[in-house]
């Protein structure tokens, strides 16, 4: 283990955290001190240490667990892995990777510029960090060559999402202080220097920035005080001479001044791997083929983005899910049939769109009139009669309460935190904060909105639920794995279980509906419980059980919130429901 970023401890710091012994310090920052430490089987890992008086701001602390929850998903794409955190302690920590490599700063100022295939391996594994670290809803916020280490097998970008959002949505900022380093900051972080301003586009910049300062050994925007440079970043162009051509003009694109001229990271990592882009070149194949390690993260992260992309095309996209067609077919359509997903039609084509309605909604039609089924409608909508299977409804429902279990994600959803906010302005919906999770929508259909990647298999959920415009139902989507899961709607009336994706992405299968004994009070919360179990399915209103379902379809998967309005609506749009201290308990053991 290399010991030159290890310093002894201090006279005044802990010997040991839960399980871990500490053994030296690495590094100080804004939000506490990062130690080296051993775990019981003697492996290394950092500790980040949360500073005593953030420890005592209740708000911080909230915040911070929140974080902590959402870092735990990214993958360990090229990115120092979370291991453990305690969040509740006296002292609140975070347990992440020992990444054993200097720093990129450190390894330019000793040795200069780096070669142009250790500079292609160096962009590849960044980006493949930022794919990582903006898939799972974070933002990195100060990424800079201090942020970067050169690992043996991989480039590892470190300290990304916690300390520096936590920071800024607290308060613990002097006036006119801003998170992160100047000379990689990008231009709107000057104009509008809040945490909740902060978007993926601001890491590509500081991705360029890095990428050049690697290349160059010096600054795109040149060296001088804070204000000096600041000035030639939102000002001047960068000075990219010396470069290496395949990188240069992707880098170029990377700093560009209006963020929406900017490409993502999946776009970055995607111009770096694709053969035949203007950014690949034999120092890429050749960074590639010496390092196993990065061409299997940098494939992995690609791949994965890809799959969140197409999932997130096909399921939040009501265009292109026939979801919604129910609501424009009359009684002839049963509850129990699948809607069929059309042929695919040009994206963006305005006739396209309506053709796809129109073919779903006649294909639709034809296969119920030849089946001779009839529509029984969903709960808050019609009258409906549960189809036949292993599920019983609150009037034979056994007493029962919400299980105990270890919590995973505690989230209050009044600021950013497991779940992010979302403007689709395509699909005419938002997800927003105002004192909760708002989601409203302008049309017909479903709609999730972006929120934790946790992976459980037993697991219960509580959230507070509003129904706030007549209509309105909220939907709750849990083992929802690779587009297939299943779906609770929450309407005035009762719950309607659903499974969602199963046959096809566009399907939408009600299983059951629960009624409730006194319906839900517009406007009024109402706590929502589901505990998966096994095969066993219980749902849960105020803590009281009202019903469950036995099935062993779909084994695991995620919590996800949303909209479903679904059916014969009874309201016109808007509609709008919000969501409020949701809680996460993993019951598996």
């Amino acid at each position: 283990m290399s010991s030159s970023r290890v310093r002894p401890l201090s006279p005044g710091d802990p010997q040991r955290l839960g399980r871990y012994t500490l053994v030296g310090r690495l590094g100080e920052g804004g939000m506490g001190t990062v130690y080296l430490a051993d775990t019981p089987d003697g492996e290394p890992v950092a500790i980040k240490v949360i500073r005593p008086d953030l420890a005592h701001d209740d708000q911080f602390r909230r915040r911070f667990r929140s974080e902590v929850n959402r870092a735990r998903q990214v993958p360990p794409f090229c990115t120092a892995e979370v291991l453990d955190a305690d969040t509740d302690s006296e002292t609140p920590y975070l347990v992440v990777e020992y990444v054993d490599g200097p720093s990129l700063t450190a390894v330019v100022k000793g040795k200069g510029p780096l070669s142009p295939s250790n500079l292609h391996g160096l962009a590849i594994g960044v980006a493949t960090a930022l794919t990582a670290i903006h898939g799972a809803g974070v933002v990195h916020r100060d990424l800079k060559p201090a942020n970067v280490l050169l690992a043996a097998g991989s480039p590892k970008v470190i300290d990304f999402g916690i300390a520096h959002s936590s920071q800024a949505t607290t308060g613990h900022t002097e006036t006119g202080q801003m998170v992160g380093t100047v000379s990689y900051m990008a231009p709107e972080r000057f104009e509008s220097p809040t945490a909740g301003s902060v978007t993926p586009a601001a890491d590509i910049f500081s991705w360029g920035a890095v990428i050049a300062y690697a290349g160059l050994g010096r600054n795109p925007f040149g060296s001088g005080d804070a204000l000096t440079v600041a000035g030639r970043i939102l000002t001047q162009p960068p000075d990219l001479d010396g470069l290496p051509g395949a990188l240069r003009t992707l880098v170029g694109r990377a700093l560009s001044k209006d963020p929406n001229d900017r490409p993502t990271a999946r776009d970055l990592l995607d111009h770096l791997l694709t053969a035949g882009t203007t950014a690949r070149s034999p120092d890429a194949a050749a960074a590639l083929e010496r390092q196993p390690a990065l061409r299997h993260a940098a494939q992995g992260a690609a791949q994965e983005a890809a799959e969140e992309a197409a999932q997130a095309t096909a399921l939040d996209d009501p265009e292109t899910v026939p979801a919604a067609v129910p609501a424009v077919v009359p009684a002839a359509v049963p509850a129990v049939v699948p809607a069929v997903v059309p042929p695919p039609v040009p994206a963006g084509s305005r006739w396209g769109r309506f053709a796809l309605v129109v073919v779903a909604l006649a294909a639709l039609v034809t296969s119920l009139t030849v089946a001779g089924l009839v529509y029984k409608g969903l709960p808050g909508r019609d009258s409906a009669e549960p189809p036949s299977g292993a599920g019983s409804t609150s009037p034979s429902a056994p007493a029962a309460s919400m299980p105990a279990g270890p919590v995973v994600v505690a989230d209050a959803l009044d600021a950013e935190g497991a779940w992010q906010e979302r403007n689709d302005t395509d699909n005419r919906t938002t997800c927003r904060f105002d004192g909760a999770l708002v989601v409203t929508r302008q049309s017909v259909g479903s709609y999730r909105c972006p929120g934790v990647q946790q992976v459980l298999t037993d697991f219960s959920v509580a959230v507070d639920v509003r129904l706030r415009t007549p209509g309105s139902c909220a939907g709750i989507w849990f083992r929802f794995e690779n587009s297939a899961g299943y779906a609770l709607r929450v309407c005035e009336t009762g719950y309607a279980l659903t499974t969602h994706g199963d046959g096809g992405q566009a399907t939408v299968t009600p299983l059951r509906t629960f009624s409730f004994p006194s319906p839900v009070e517009p406007g009024a919360p109402t706590r929502v419980g589901i505990a998966a179990r096994g095969t066993n399915l219980q749902f849960f209103r105020d803590g009281r059980l009202v019903g469950d379902w036995t099935e062993d379809r779909f084994q695991r998967g995620r919590v996800v919130l949303g909209i479903f309005e679904l059916g014969q609506v009874s309201g016109p749009p808007p509609y709008s429901v919000s969501f409020a201290d949701v809680e996460i308990r993993n019951l598996a053991g």
